[in-house]
């Protein structure tokens, strides 16, 4: 069988309630991830071969950029996209005063 191991996997770090209660995954998705992930995880960093075929295809499809089509390869995409860090936009403008205290001066607007 594939995806075979020993222990189940667990993400206390990036989910510390559980992957089935982080609310990130379905029933379906968080049952693949705790029965396989520990195996899908260790041919993904190289530290196990894949054994047979759903495990090579599972292997090329995590390391390529495009969309995944096998669902093991779908939900660890997905769980690898959870626990990447989140792009934040910091939206504050600067006013460009050389005195860098933040305030504005409406005194040097001129118009002419």
């Amino acid at each position: 069988m594939s995806f075979e191991s020993e222990k189940s996997f667990s993400d206390f770090t990036n989910f510390p309630r559980g992957i089935r209660r982080s609310g990130r995954f379905s029933v379906k998705e968080s049952e693949l991830l705790e029965e396989f992930g520990t195996a899908m995880m260790e041919i993904y960093k190289g530290e196990r071969k894949p054994k047979d075929s759903a495990e090579k295809e599972f292997a090329a499809q995590i390391h390529s950029n495009s969309i995944p089509t096998d669902p093991f390869a779908k939900v660890f995409k997905k769980y690898l996209k959870e626990i990447s860090p989140r792009k934040t936009h910091d939206l504050t403008a600067s006013g460009g005063d050389e005195d860098g205290d933040g305030s504005y001066d409406s005194s040097d607007d001129s118009i002419e």
